[in-house]
């Protein structure tokens, strides 16, 4: 657990989840947080987000555009399919999505700073007693939920954009109860 900018970032509980969104303060900060929890994206790469990445004339988009320009390795863009709870999250928002970027920063100009974006997260998680939570417990929360899933690791590789298996596997966590179920399943 993250503890005074040390170690990882919190995988979220669906709780903790639910606790968080409702005590988001706008739409904005729910659209901004569920594109990093329901994309696996990181706050750059949702901060930088070009409002046509997510809205074209007919509203959400059913695959989210996350430029090259923005990732970490500006190696690919990657185009993510929109989750129905995301899908929720972007229409409410729709009138409040700046003209250039999705979400404007100050006075209207450039992109919201992803250092405000963690101020936010910060006040929030403060005001509901979540304690280890970084923007970053979003991506790993969404890597982790998918391999738990089952989604294979090449596929979670894809949506996250890793270059390597091996980068990716830094960012899952292993439950309790993923470790009791497959000693579990030791039937000789």
């Amino acid at each position: 657990m993250k503890v005074d900018g040390h170690g990882q970032a919190k995988v979220l509980t669906p709780d903790e989840i639910g606790k968080l969104f409702e005590a988001f303060e706008g739409d904005r900060d729910r659209a901004l947080f569920g594109i990093c929890l329901y994309t696996g994206c990181r706050i750059s790469e949702a901060c930088a987000m070009l409002t046509t990445d997510a809205y074209d004339a007919a509203g959400v988009r059913t695959k989210m555009t996350l430029r090259k320009a923005h990732t970490k390795g500006k190696q690919e863009t990657r185009q993510i399919p929109v989750n129905s709870v995301l899908k929720e999250y972007l229409e409410t928002y729709c009138a409040g999505a700046g003209k250039q970027y999705l979400f404007s920063g100050r006075h209207g100009r450039g992109h919201i700073n992803p250092k405000s974006a963690d101020e936010i997260l910060r006040e929030t998680c403060d005001r509901v007693g979540l304690v280890g939570v970084s923007t970053h417990s979003f991506r790993r929360t969404a890597l982790t939920q998918m391999s738990s899933a089952g989604v294979p690791l090449r596929v979670i590789q894809e949506i996250s954009g890793h270059r390597s298996l091996q980068a990716l596997q830094r960012y899952l966590e292993v439950s309790e109860l993923q470790l009791e179920g497959a000693i579990a399943a030791l039937r000789f």
